[in-house]
């Protein structure tokens, strides 16, 4: 795995982060909340440029992130984000043909311990559609060429896990160092903060 080549600079690394966390009833937005001193944001964003990606793009939504994300990302707002994960997608494939990439590689803002070596692998698969694998499960970040993006959804909360489903038959699964762990509720948060992989962030980058 050491040797897993640098992103392509035609490849476009995405953390969605614009949705609102209902389901964290914390004082503050979970993106927010400190895990080993830093937001967790702070973790997808920094192992994604680890990775050596040319550009890593945050869609937000909900909240701004401008702090919480290291000043080398760049930050596009989705004025739809309530209309679901989708319109995330759709915000980051209208970026990414703008800009003139040919792939995308998705990722979570509430997935910290997805290293950047995770992110190299997925991106370096020929598959039109890569996904990675943590143990047995399959996650993001998932990479997705351009001749796939006219089949994502519209709208909704799916995002792309929907395409994921209906055409098995273009789906790599890779995979990779790391956990798929995420945070959807404090007590999640609160196991994060315990977990052994948690006192190992900052040594990834």
């Amino acid at each position: 795995m050491a040797g897993t080549p640098t992103p392509p600079e035609t490849t476009l690394a995405v953390i969605l982060a614009a949705g609102a966390g209902s389901r964290f009833n914390g004082p503050e937005h979970k993106l927010k909340s400190k895990l080993n001193k830093k937001p967790l944001l702070w973790w997808a964003a920094t192992h994604a440029l680890a990775a050596g990606f040319v550009e890593v793009l945050v869609i937000e939504g909900s909240i701004p992130v401008t702090g919480l994300v290291p000043d080398a990302v760049s930050i596009v707002h989705n004025h739809d984000w309530a209309d679901g994960q989708s319109r995330s997608l759709q915000v980051a494939v209208h970026y990414a043909d703008l800009s003139g990439y040919d792939t995308l590689v998705i990722g979570l803002a509430d997935q910290p311990f997805v290293t950047p070596e995770a992110w190299r692998l997925v991106s370096s698969s020929p598959s039109p559609i890569a996904v990675a694998k943590f143990d047995k499960q399959a996650t993001p970040p998932v990479r997705l060429h351009s001749d796939v993006w006219g089949l994502l959804p519209l709208d909704g909360d799916e995002g792309a896990r929907q395409l994921l489903r209906s055409r098995p038959e273009l789906v790599t699964e890779v995979p990779c160092p790391g956990s798929a762990v995420d945070v959807d509720t404090v007590v999640e948060f609160d196991q994060v903060r315990r977990n052994q992989m948690t006192k190992e962030l900052g040594s990834w980058t």
